[in-house]
């Protein structure tokens, strides 16, 4: 699978130093970038910022990356928002089955639990990997 065009990044204070590192993997990819915030490590309240971008994942039709401390609220979040699969994610093999398995649209991490090559490596799976579809099917149209 190709790598999307565009990407929505959502996260509170704790995600922020790890979102800008992952924005600017990305970006050097050729992909483009909307950021809903939080722009800086001053602490805030995540839910708003998360359904913001919860919201331009749909509208855009492309994927997100929501981040926190240990991105477990920000996948709360986000899964309130009716059309959002948030997977929150500690491995590469996490992200890849997120996608395969259960067509995750967003994509959790937690800001202070992941080293940063990690993170980009969890980012480029999520990023290229295939919903398989078939018998997996009914179960996402149940979640719904």
């Amino acid at each position: 699978m190709p790598l999307p065009k565009r990407v929505v990044f959502g996260t509170d204070h704790a995600g922020f130093t790890l979102k800008e590192i992952l924005k600017k993997h990305l970006l050097a990819q050729g992909i483009d970038v909307i950021d809903e915030g939080t722009f800086s490590e001053e602490p805030v309240d995540y839910p708003a910022i998360i359904r913001k971008a919860c919201a331009v994942v749909l509208e855009q039709n492309c994927p997100g990356i929501v981040l926190g401390g240990s991105g477990i609220g920000e996948a709360i979040a986000a899964n309130k928002v009716r059309g959002i699969r948030a997977a929150r994610c500690c491995t590469v093999e996490d992200a890849k089955l997120s996608r395969q398995h259960n067509d995750a649209n967003v994509l959790s991490l937690g800001g202070r639990l992941l080293d940063p090559e990690l993170a980009k490596k969890m980012v480029d799976a999520f990023l290229t990997t295939e919903f398989e579809g078939g018998r997996h099917m009914k179960r996402i149209a149940d979640l719904e």
